[in-house]
């Protein structure tokens, strides 16, 4: 997790859960607020007052994930390609620096009156900078602690990143598994224990989206859609016990009851955009589309 404290008083805080997580029963919101009770925390939230809420998924893939950068109009910066440093969780310094590189390409290519080709000095100037040099140093940590464990993978990704110090590591570069594919049926695993919420520390989920602000227009097609509206009863229920209705922090996906038997039902509305169910969702079965413009949540001072 992380916290910040800010100006007035406030504080941002935030709970990370990689999307790999074999046990469908896990829940990150859950996770998150069982979080808050840490005696740690605790004591830095009591007295105050729930301000905003928000969720995202955060490109965690490192430098072996990152794609090619620019395309015929268009180059691709900061999250959405993917330039996180996952061990410290930050990403805004080379987010920042990919834009101004970004910038610069984007500058020449306009003064040489160029138009609507690919920027590809933007991909050799980022390849060659610092935020290069930085993701190439922690690219093993995730994929380490993925394939060894927490304990085991720590140390290895630890010793791995310290020996990069020094002009040395690992001599290859280890790969990624798919999350959606690590999903294990929930018979394999017993129900974590989370406590309900206390209305102080702790808040339910409904009430969290509430201060996401998030709007979408009741006339606009749903953006969030179902390949094969079968699956999810006969294979996402039976098998692995709906975890869509766990892993989306917002409570979009929720199964109802009906005579005819369960149904999956997709509260759109509460959509707060953070692309977990099309990561996580097993058989890939749900389609994330963009909505229309405007729609979506509204962060004050997030």
């Amino acid at each position: 997790g992380f916290l910040y404290h800010q100006a007035n008083g406030q504080v941002a805080l935030g709970f990370v859960t990689a999307l790999d997580y074999a046990n469908p029963w896990i829940s990150p919101f859950e996770e998150f607020q069982r979080w808050k009770q840490h005696p740690a925390i605790r004591p830095l939230l009591e007295g105050g007052k729930r301000v905003s809420y928000g969720a995202r998924a955060i490109n965690e893939g490192g430098w072996q994930s990152v794609p090619k950068l620019m395309f015929p109009g268009g180059a691709l910066i900061g999250c959405s390609a993917g330039f996180v440093n996952v061990p410290r969780i930050k990403g805004s310094h080379t987010a920042m620096k990919s834009g101004m590189l970004a910038a610069e390409a984007a500058f020449h290519a306009i003064k040489a009156d160029r138009a609507g080709d690919e920027l590809v000095e933007y991909s050799d100037a980022l390849h060659n900078s610092w935020v290069a040099k930085e993701l190439k140093k922690v690219r093993n940590a995730e994929p380490a602690i993925a394939k060894f464990g927490g304990e085991v993978g720590t140390l290895v990704a630890g010793a791995d990143m310290w020996m990069r110090q020094l002009g040395i590591g690992l001599p290859f570069t280890m790969k990624h598994h798919r999350d959606s594919a690590q999903t294990r049926p929930a018979s394999e695993y017993k129900k974590p224990n989370y406590p309900k919420p206390d209305g102080v520390i702790s808040f339910d989920k409904l009430s969290s989206v509430f201060l996401s602000n998030t709007n979408h227009e009741e006339d606009q097609p749903i953006h969030l859609t179902l390949k094969d509206a079968s699956v999810p009863t006969a294979i996402n229920l039976p098998i692995y016990d709906g975890p869509e209705q766990r892993y989306c922090p917002a409570g979009v996906y929720e199964y109802v009851e009906e005579a005819e038997g369960p149904r999956l039902q997709i509260n759109a509305q509460n959509c707060v955009h953070c692309k977990t169910c099309d990561i996580k969702d097993m058989t890939q079965n749900i389609n994330w589309v963009v909505p229309e413009g405007g729609g979506g949540p509204n962060y004050p001072n997030m």
